[in-house]
């Protein structure tokens, strides 16, 4: 079992840049797929990126790519989400997720989630 919790969130300028982090709990951390996710006020969760247990995979949403780099440190049990060029729809709330699968890109595929940190784009 792995629990989560993500930091970094906050309120950016468009075309600036946050890096979201997902730290987790746990001794068996280099197992799981995580994924991140987002969630925008009236709108489904959709998938934004996902890296592999050893980080040699990733996967990222069309909105986000070229945009947006997953990286992870297993030895600090965290997962990053550089995002840079920012604009006004990447604001919502992001969540990361974890699974045992690899690198999954639906919600009900990841079994354990964090309680979530809010972007708020400005124009």
């Amino acid at each position: 079992q792995v629990q989560l919790v993500e930091s970094g969130g906050g309120l950016v300028q468009a075309g600036g840049s946050l890096r979201l982090s997902c730290a987790a709990s746990g001794r068996t951390f280099s197992a799981y797929t995580i994924g991140w996710f987002r969630q925008a006020p009236g709108k489904e969760r959709e998938f934004v990126a996902g890296i592999s247990r050893s980080g040699a995979i990733t996967a990222y949403g069309d909105s986000v790519k070229g945009r947006f780099t997953i990286s992870r440190e297993n030895a600090k049990k965290t997962v990053y989400l550089q995002m840079n060029s920012l604009k006004p729809e990447d604001t919502a709330d992001y969540y990361c997720a974890a699974d045992l699968k690899s690198v999954p890109r639906r919600v009900e595929e990841y079994d354990y989630w964090g309680q979530g940190t809010q972007v708020t784009v400005s124009a």
